[in-house]
């Protein structure tokens, strides 16, 4: 179910460590989500630990995106903020650069959404998106995700504020 001919989503494992290390201190995507301080490996490696908690336990998944040939780790997608009374979550993913621009973030969100919809049995995935990412905005509106609404100066970025779109998929 959480795979294809191309990629498959599967679970945290410890040696998984180095690359989040890699990716939750890379900076340059710092402006596109929460983080303000970088992760130590200490703190990566408790989050692995408690991952096998179940979504409805601590409200979020991350899953890692590995190709199917080379079983290399290739991004993240995750569902956080997770509601099941209101039956929805928030997604984000996350492609390395060395592997942008060859589908996968699209067949991720598809199998992603597979996951919420058909498995979860939520009614709707949303995510929030800054107005200068176009690339992530064009990819969600691809997968079918709809902007349903725009928060003003809603993220600093340096000295000035940056709007966000929120995009709606529902089932």
């Amino acid at each position: 179910m959480l795979e294809n001919e191309k990629i498959r989503l599967r679970a945290l494992e410890p040696e998984d460590i180095e690359i989040l290390y890699r990716w939750e201190n890379d900076t340059s995507l710092w402006q596109n989500g929460n983080t303000l301080a970088p992760w130590s490996r200490f703190s990566l490696r408790k989050y692995i630990e408690e991952s096998f908690l179940s979504i409805y336990e601590i409200k979020q998944v991350r899953l890692i995106i590995v190709l199917q040939e080379t079983n290399e780790a290739v991004g993240a997608v995750d569902l956080f903020n997770f509601d099941p009374y209101h039956q929805r979550a928030e997604t984000g993913i996350l492609i390395d650069k060395n592997f942008r621009k060859r589908g996968l973030g699209e067949q991720t969100l598809h199998l992603i959404r597979e996951y919420a919809f058909d498995f979860l049995k939520i009614k709707q995935l949303y995510a929030h998106i800054p107005e200068n990412n176009e690339i992530s905005l064009r990819l969600f509106q691809r997968c079918g995700y709809k902007i349903s609404g725009k928060l003003q100066a809603w993220l600093k970025s340096g000295p000035a504020f940056e709007n966000v779109y929120i995009l709606q998929l529902i089932e």
